[in-house]
């Protein structure tokens, strides 16, 4: 699989220099500003504000201060409502500087980012000759020592003792919390220790660091061999359909050890990778235990799946009716001149609505209502696209290198949903892609008129290549390491990166493999599967709670079907928006459903889980009536494996949410049956 997306000349919306937008400078090394900058990175809040919030970067919760940087096993804490992982200010498990540090006026002891990849960044400490190779998954923190510097390292807990080799280049360090740390060194070194502190005598060269897990002295072995061969970044290729690599960039000697998680192993275990799994070496996660692989290139099989335009069984004959009335009146309605919203996520919204409609249309034979649609399309979206929508539009932020909105004539950073800080793009230009995919597909004219600006749209999220493309950062949203997407963008965050709804991810991936069916571009169609599959499988790793399931606490399981907000430290049963007060279930449900749309057969296949999703997220709201417009996303997933009982629901509904209606719903459930589909 190429790197590029077919090749397309640029497009290049109207630009603007809001002073609102952070300064990247700050942070990025000079040689990186000249190319767009990650904005939804697992580094992240390193770049932000004073750069000191923390990052969890597996398996260990990072922390940058003024020419020191701290490095954690962070403790677990759970109940009924959430789970997180956190390191307290007096739990600091090691802090890592330089007695002597010649602080300049440029950088004042702060750090520096001068290389990132999609599994690593690079630290640097001017102040300090540190210099940081936080590469994910490593059970070790690798820091080269550029230039003889005594070392200080301090902790929060007493040091019981520190020993070493004959060698003195492997130290054992204990803590009064029971925690039982490694270093190597690259040469010999000096070090001498008090109650919190540990120093060097002056020492340069590379220094490694690892927590030992649990204490036991049986993993120290394993430690010990590969601790010779450490990583300095890793590469993720989109090398063919449905297949991810990994490479890592090594230095050393001997084999590379690096964690991978759940999804990884399971990933792992379809493919003929040239690693070997340690299943006994394992290290605590949030997101399960990480186990230890040997091996600097790993290759990941992900799960096939079909992207259609229509319902993969289609629809009965004898349903056709009630569908095709519903569809009359949906149709009937659409009024460009009556939106009031100037929303890019909401007018997205309605413009994914309608283009469901001729997509329902075609798949009952009901050809008429296509073309008021199609009309319905071209003026919602040609605005956006030329520039003339009154009271938003979409901008180019030069700064950081993507399309932006900018509601209501001013540029807020908060506005918009938070659009301008690089918030859930892929959100609302997912849906703009599903309506231009479908209306290029009725209207291929329209669609070679407006290709650039349609292509500008996906890739301000999904560009596979800066060297390529230098208007876009890589995967804006894409995590290639955790395998899912993170919403939040240029926000610092207490407890990382997060995403709630899975199923608008899911969404904007499978927008852009329909957009690459509609123009003929087999590369946009496999790029974008094989991202909507992994989109698809971190869901159903991560967000997706069973009853039986021990990837989280007992208790937490036990009082959650599916995780609201999750973060890369915590777990939350909340959103951000429920419909009312008292039907939190039922909101969590929602947004984690819509658009719904063909792929929510996939996202939803096992039959099991839905039916105890659907069961937690009813019970309370049966007293609420046909009133609430979440309540047709539960009444789909019961529509599953209840069909008569969800239909008869829907049928009493009066309310939707912006982006359903009536007519999709009853394709759904009207496509539940066992027609075979010819796509």
């Amino acid at each position: 699989m190429s790197s590029t997306i077919q090749n397309n000349t640029s497009f290049i919306f109207p630009q603007t220099n809001s002073a609102s937008v952070p300064d990247p400078s700050k942070f990025f090394s000079p040689n990186l500003l000249s190319t767009p900058l990650p904005t939804n990175s697992f580094f992240q809040n390193f770049s932000l504000r004073e750069g000191e919030t923390p990052e969890y970067i597996h398996p260990y919760l990072i922390g940058t201060r003024k020419s020191s940087l701290s490095f954690s096993y962070p403790s677990r804490y759970s109940n009924s409502s959430f789970l997180y992982q956190e390191v307290k200010d007096d739990d600091i498990g090691l802090t890592v500087s330089t007695i002597q540090k010649n602080f300049s006026p440029i950088y004042d002891g702060r750090h520096v980012i001068t290389s990132y990849s999609d599994l690593g960044v690079t630290l640097d400490y001017p102040a300090t000759n540190l210099s940081f190779f936080l590469v994910r998954g490593s059970p070790y923190l690798t820091f080269s020592v550029k230039k003889p510097s005594h070392l200080l390292i301090s902790t929060s807990y007493d040091i019981r003792s520190v020993t070493s080799n004959w060698s003195r280049t492997k130290f054992t360090i204990q803590h009064s919390n029971n925690q039982t740390w490694v270093l190597y060194a690259s040469l010999p070194i000096k070090l001498s220790h008090e109650t919190f502190k540990i120093t060097s005598k002056a020492f340069s060269g590379i220094i490694r660091i690892a927590l030992l897990p649990n204490s036991d002295p049986k993993y120290k072995a394993i430690l010990d061999r590969f601790s010779s061969c450490y990583p300095l970044s890793g590469d993720a290729k989109l090398s063919e359909t449905f297949c991810l690599e990994y490479k890592f960039e090594k230095k050393g000697s001997g084999d590379l050890l690096l964690l991978a998680h759940p999804l990884h192993i399971q990933l792992l275990s379809k493919s003929k990778s040239d690693v070997s799994v340690l299943d006994d070496f394992k290290y605590q996660s949030i997101d399960g235990d990480l186990v230890g692989v040997v091996g600097d290139s790993w290759l990941l099989k992900t799960d096939p799946i079909s992207v259609t335009w229509h319902s993969s069984k289609g629809i009965k004959e004898e349903s056709h009716d009630e569908i095709v009335s519903s569809l009359l009146k949906d149709v009937e309605g659409l009024n460009s001149s009556a939106i009031k919203s100037t929303s890019s996520y909401f007018y997205g919204q309605l413009i994914a609505r309608a283009a469901r409609l001729a997509l329902i249309a075609e798949e009952v034979f009901f050809f008429d209502a296509i073309q008021k649609v199609r009309s319905f399309l071209k003026e919602t979206i040609e605005p956006w696209l030329d520039g003339t929508f009154n009271g938003n539009g979409f901008l180019y932020d030069k700064k950081w290198g993507g399309i932006i909105t900018q509601e209501e004539g001013a540029f807020v950073f908060s506005s918009d949903l938070g659009d301008g800080a690089y918030n859930d793009h892929h959100y609302q230009l997912g849906y703009f892609l599903y309506g231009i995919a479908v209306l290029v597909k009725i209207d291929p004219a329209w669609g070679s008129k407006y290709k650039t600006q349609s292509y500008s749209l996906m890739e301000d999220f999904m560009n596979l290549s800066i060297k390529s493309n230098s208007n876009y950062t890589r995967l804006r949203f894409f995590d290639l390491y955790k395998l899912h997407s993170w919403t939040v963008g240029l926000t610092n965050s207490e407890h990382g990166r997060y995403q709630e709804s899975t199923s608008e991810a899911v969404n904007a991936y499978y927008a852009a493999a329909l957009m690459g069916m509609a123009y003929g571009d087999p590369q946009l169609v496999s790029i974008a599967s094989t991202l909507t599959s992994l989109e698809i499988l971190g869901t159903k790793m991560w967000w997706h709670v069973k009853k039986n399931g021990k990837l989280y606490e007992e208790e937490f399981t036990k009082e959650n079907r599916i995780i609201g907000i999750l973060r890369s430290n915590k777990r939350e049963n909340n959103v951000w928006v429920a419909p009312c007060p008292f039907c939190e279930c039922e909101g969590m449900l929602g947004v984690h459903v819509l658009p719904l749309c063909p792929i929510s057969e996939v996202l939803f296949s096992d039959v099991d889980y839905v039916k105890e999703l659907v069961e937690w997220a009813l019970p309370p709201f049966k007293t609420l009536g046909a009133e609430n417009r979440w309540k047709g996303f539960v009444y789909a997933l019961e529509g599953i494996y209840d069909n008569e009982s969800a239909l008869k629901k829907i049928r009493s509904m009066n309310r939707f949410d912006v982006g359903n209606s009536l007519t999709n719903l009853l394709w759904w459930i009207h496509s539940r049956g066992e027609v075979s589909d010819d796509e």
